[in-house]
């Protein structure tokens, strides 16, 4: 496969790699100017020339990984040169091509990841906003024509939408990929209520999800830390739902305001 499919897969599959191109060649060197690499922290595809020029390039690059900053304390995309010849000091074995490179490191980072769980007037508001980022982003619904219109709402967007029609929403929340950031905002109180139980279990069992929003006044969130507590759940655990979602300080009960005030604090904790 090309590094492109590869790439894809992984954005798929949502595995962070860094892309390693050797983007000049001086002299004789194993590989053309252009040759791609992706590295994740326990595989790698392609090549851009063997040796310690290629095992170098991919220890830095799962450094870059685990967060480990460039020497100068930069962590952004990264130059390396190598010199191909045996008076340079190496680790991975000598390499006497004569030539020297230079290979660029960049990120692929996993994009971030929300749940909506609600497709009324702010879900779609707040899908015609999210929809333009790039993001990986999906929309639940106990009502199908709900979910339709939203679908139709986004075809084309550059994020990666989907949509689910589901009359237990309670029961996608396990499917979820970690990391995801949870908003709640369904038409029914009942509903609401059953997602922050089943969000506040998976909590507890993986500890995995980004954040939780729930829509709603002061008088709907203390009905519910009520009814949650009397399930069972901490005062700690209830205490990591956030109600109500938004931005404190932006007023407004219209549908696109909520929603701009939504998407901006999730924006923030991007």
């Amino acid at each position: 496969m090309s590094w492109l499919s590869d790439a894809a897969a992984l954005r798929a599959t949502r595995t962070p790699a860094v892309l390693v191109t050797l983007v000049a060649r001086r002299g004789h060197a194993p590989r053309e100017a252009g040759a791609k690499m992706l590295v994740t922290a326990d595989g790698l595809s392609g090549s851009v020339g063997g040796g310690n020029l290629e095992a170098g390039a991919v220890d830095r690059a799962r450094e870059m990984l685990a967060g480990i900053p460039a020497a100068g304390g930069t962590t952004g995309p990264e130059f390396l040169d190598f010199a191909l010849n045996d008076r340079v000091p190496y680790e991975h074995g000598r390499q006497c091509c004569g030539g020297e490179v230079t290979v660029l490191l960049e990120h692929l980072p996993v994009v971030p990841a929300v749940a909506v769980f609600g497709c009324g007037h702010v879900g779609l508001e707040l899908a015609r906003i999210l929809s333009r980022q790039d993001a990986e982003l999906w929309f639940c619904d106990s009502r199908p024509d709900q979910v339709d219109a939203l679908r139709t709402e986004v075809a084309g967007s550059p994020a990666t939408v989907h949509t689910t029609h589901s009359m237990l929403p309670e029961e996608v929340v396990d499917d979820l990929p970690a990391g995801t950031h949870v908003l709640v905002m369904t038409h029914d109180h009942g509903e609401d209520l059953h997602l922050c139980q089943a969000l506040l279990a998976r909590i507890r069992d993986a500890g995995d999800l980004g954040s939780v929003g729930l829509i709603g006044s002061s008088a709907k969130w203390a009905r519910f830390r009520g009814k949650l507590a009397d399930a069972g759940f901490s005062a700690e655990e209830i205490g990591g739902i956030r109600c109500p979602v938004g931005l404190p300080d932006l007023g407004g009960r219209h549908p696109a305001t909520i929603a701009v005030s939504v998407a901006a604090e999730l924006l923030q904790r991007w």
